[in-house]
């Protein structure tokens, strides 16, 4: 129930980096029967937190946004999002810090990302990293901390590169067969 709080609280409003990443590493190491129920609460806790900022970001909408960043950067960001919305959270769900997770959240909002496609999309995110950390700690060890330290930027940057490739064939495909379907 801790992670679930810290993870809500770490995804909201309040900033703890990297504290979910090395409690559940510790805790399955310690506990691995338990590695499903810990990355569990902390996507979940993670998955609310993100909701929070969100609607937060959705009911200001644009404006919020304009009032804390650059307007180029926001033009930028909502178009992306607007393009590929599940992509755009998705990736930075993955990445661990010092990724601003945060600032995409509430593009995602403001860009009124539907909230479904939201939520699916830092499940996703947030399960990968968390259940990624869980299994490493069941299967390596007290030496998955020590591995997460040294390679977790280079790790989350390979799994973000792997769902930008998949979110770009799913686009390709898709624009292929609407492409080739008769007028």
């Amino acid at each position: 129930l801790g992670l679930f709080i810290i993870a809500l609280l770490d995804s909201s409003f309040l900033s703890f980096p990297q504290v979910n990443d090395i409690l559940i590493i510790v805790l399955s190491t310690r506990n691995p029967e338990r590695m499903p129920y810990y990355a569990s609460m902390t996507t979940l806790g993670s998955l609310i937190g993100c909701f929070m900022l969100y609607v937060v970001a959705r009911r200001g909408g644009e404006a919020f946004m304009r009032k804390r960043l650059k307007g180029r950067y926001v033009d930028r960001a909502l178009k992306l999002y607007q393009k590929y919305g599940l992509l755009g959270v998705v990736v930075p769900a993955l990445l661990p810090p010092p990724v601003p997770f945060k600032v995409f959240v509430l593009l995602a909002g403001a860009a009124s990302v539907s909230p479904v496609r939201f939520g699916v999309a830092v499940a996703i995110g947030r399960s990968i990293r968390y259940f990624g950390q869980g299994y490493l700690a069941v299967l390596y060890g007290e030496r998955a901390a020590d591995f997460m330290k040294a390679h977790g930027a280079e790790i989350g940057i390979g799994l973000a590169l792997a769902a930008v490739l998949a979110g770009l064939a799913v686009v390709f495909i898709r624009k292929r067969r609407h492409g080739s379907a008769p007028a």
